[in-house]
């Protein structure tokens, strides 16, 4: 991801979810294709298990501003709250450095 050692970031988001999540699995994967059309998007990864961790990564903190204030993104950050999320965490960090192990 770093190319020319251009920082990057990364937003960290951590939750565990309600019970009933009806709807949910249709707006993350939308929410992962509109995100891929912002300016500034790099990447995203995520897994769930008990705890769900997605972390982003953007050129940007305006870029992240931006994501955050999307129309269609505070629409499903709110149905999290009501709905989804019994607890989430977001962390924003600077990415300094990368590497990878790949067999």
């Amino acid at each position: 991801m770093i190319k020319d050692n251009k920082r990057y970031y990364a937003v960290i988001f951590t939750s565990t979810q309600t019970e009933d999540i009806k709807g949910y699995d249709e707006i993350a994967k939308q929410m992962g294709v509109l995100a891929k059309q912002q300016n500034g998007f790099i990447s995203i990864e995520s897994a769930r298990n008990e705890i769900g961790i997605t972390v982003s990564y953007w050129e940007s903190i305006e870029d992240i501003k931006n994501w955050k204030q999307q129309t269609d993104h505070l629409i499903a950050q709110q149905k999290g709250r009501t709905d989804w999320y019994n607890w989430y965490k977001v962390r924003i960090c600077k990415v300094e450095r990368e590497y990878e192990f790949n067999s």
